[in-house]
């Protein structure tokens, strides 16, 4: 098939080996933060944190995240140009969705006599609350449409990426107060990978046949 998402697709892998020479240039890095803040969540919830780690000092500290487990991913804390962390609100509030309901009043989506009834949609927050009001396996799912479209428009860009759900959620939490009430369970590296030691690169891609995913009734 000829198309550009397609070609954006089949170029990307999950890259093992970043050259740590090569940095990601600012022009590109807006064009990621924008395309995460851009990214849809059920009932607009918007439920995350995105904490970017690009100094050396930020790099260090998520290093030492790798202190107790999950060491084969130590390497990219350094070598990728960036680290995403994708974080989730563990216990989303209907504090937390009236910022979303004003912030829609503010953009013009939203009536302000309609306010109230905007509220409405908190019900599938509810739905997933638990006796101690945590919904935060609801809220985790959110991030996963952030960082699949984080992903791709890496890919769009020439930037390669490595998802890794191989972090220590505890000792990120206990390093990087910044994500006070959230919680960090994957993060994406970002960089350009390595011409001579990444061997995934050069490896045919692999997926399972149309016929096998795809069902068309």
């Amino acid at each position: 098939m000829s198309h550009q998402i397609i070609t954006d697709l089949e170029s990307r892998h999950t890259t093992k080996q970043y050259d740590a020479s090569k940095r990601i240039s600012q022009a590109d890095l807006e064009v990621i933060y924008e395309a995460m803040r851009l990214s849809p969540s059920s009932i607009n919830s918007q439920p995350w944190k995105f904490i970017v780690i690009e100094s050396d000092e930020a790099k260090q500290r998520f290093h030492d995240t790798f202190a107790n487990k999950f060491q084969f991913n130590q390497k990219h804390a350094k070598d990728a140009s960036h680290i995403i962390l994708f974080a989730h609100k563990t216990h989303y509030s209907r504090d937390d969705y009236a910022n979303v309901v004003d912030k829609g009043i503010e953009d013009g989506r939203t009536k302000p006599e309609n306010r109230e009834q905007a509220f409405g949609g908190f019900a599938f927050a509810e739905m997933n609350m638990d006796e101690n009001s945590n919904n935060s396996a609801w809220t985790k799912a959110q991030t996963y449409i952030a960082l699949g479209n984080t992903m791709h428009v890496a890919a769009r860009l020439g930037i390669d990426s490595t998802p890794m759900e191989g972090v220590d959620h505890e000792l990120i939490r206990e390093l990087f107060p910044e994500l006070e009430g959230y919680q960090c369970d994957v993060a994406l590296a970002i960089g350009y990978h390595h011409k001579d030691e990444d061997y995934n690169a050069a490896l045919p891609k692999s997926r399972l046949a149309m016929s096998d995913v795809v069902t068309v009734l």
